[in-house]
């Protein structure tokens, strides 16, 4: 089974991003189901393992918080542009989620992660027919691009399976996140008695 723990898009956002795509020859754009954000990649384990992490990620506790996709950029590889994708604006309370996370999977067994946590949302794949003017252009006329703000309520661990067009992915469990906390003016007003008649 392989396996990565990610934040899951709303829809409403889904349909923005795909309205997006198009006009780069060679690119692999990716389905508005297939959308997501991943905080770790585990890759393949054995049944016995995806238990274990489902425990550790089960008695991971963390509170709820907006984020904003914001900004396009590619992912480069010898010299070759493997991945077009869409930023997400800096946010503390992502880095330390994702923290949680990576700190619940070595309890689970896991190696530590060596790549550098990169927030984002792949909107397309890259072939070598890719012609780099087409795509300079396309992320530049987007930069400035910047998406409605969302809630993030649960991470959900994924299973993915390789297709011939696109893998497919399948959430297994979804684990809530608490609330965020409301302010003390918020909780002073609903502390008040009511009022006596």
């Amino acid at each position: 089974m392989r396996l990565f723990v990610g934040l899951d898009l709303p829809w409403t956002l889904r349909e923005r991003l795909t309205l997006m795509q198009g006009g780069v020859p060679g690119a692999r754009w990716v389905p508005a189901e297939n959308f997501h954000l991943t905080l770790r990649f585990i890759g393949e384990v054995a049944a016995p393992e995806a238990e274990e992490i489902d425990l550790s990620l089960s008695a991971l506790r963390g509170r709820g918080f907006s984020l904003t996709l914001a900004g396009i950029g590619t992912f480069s590889k010898g010299g070759r542009e493997t991945a077009l994708w869409v930023g997400v604006e800096r946010n503390p309370a992502l880095d330390h989620l994702q923290g949680k996370v990576e700190t619940a999977l070595q309890r689970a067994g896991l190696p530590p992660e060596r790549r550098r946590f990169t927030p984002h949302v792949t909107l397309a794949r890259l072939d070598n027919s890719v012609v780099p003017d087409k795509l300079a252009a396309f992320v530049q006329a987007r930069n400035l691009f910047r998406a409605a703000t969302f809630e993030v309520e649960r991470l959900t661990l994924f299973s993915s399976r390789l297709g011939k067009e696109a893998s497919a992915y399948t959430a297994e469990v979804e684990y809530p996140l608490a609330s965020p906390r409301p302010s003390s003016t918020a909780w002073q007003a609903t502390s008040v008695p009511p009022a006596t008649v």
